[in-house]
């Protein structure tokens, strides 16, 4: 069942940005310190997309926002 929410995209978004900021990176980056691990790239990718969220809602562009939302919501751990 798909659950309907009415919270926007101004609290969605960073909510889903201290979620990846706070429980997703900081996994990949204790992975990454295990021999066979290489999470370099996912972690550069998620750095990208937290800054790039952070310059989206500075700059009020909804579009990018949007896309940015769905990027982070796809992490996971």
């Amino acid at each position: 069942m798909t659950e309907i929410t009415s919270e926007s995209l101004g609290e969605a978004l960073p909510r889903e940005m201290a979620r990846v900021r706070d429980e997703v990176l900081p996994a990949y980056m204790e992975a990454n310190k295990m021999p066979q691990a290489n999470c370099d790239f996912a972690i550069a990718s998620i750095r990208i997309d937290l800054n790039e969220a952070t310059r989206a809602m500075a700059e009020g562009d909804l579009q990018s926002m949007i896309v940015l939302y769905q990027r982070l919501r796809d992490y996971r751990l």
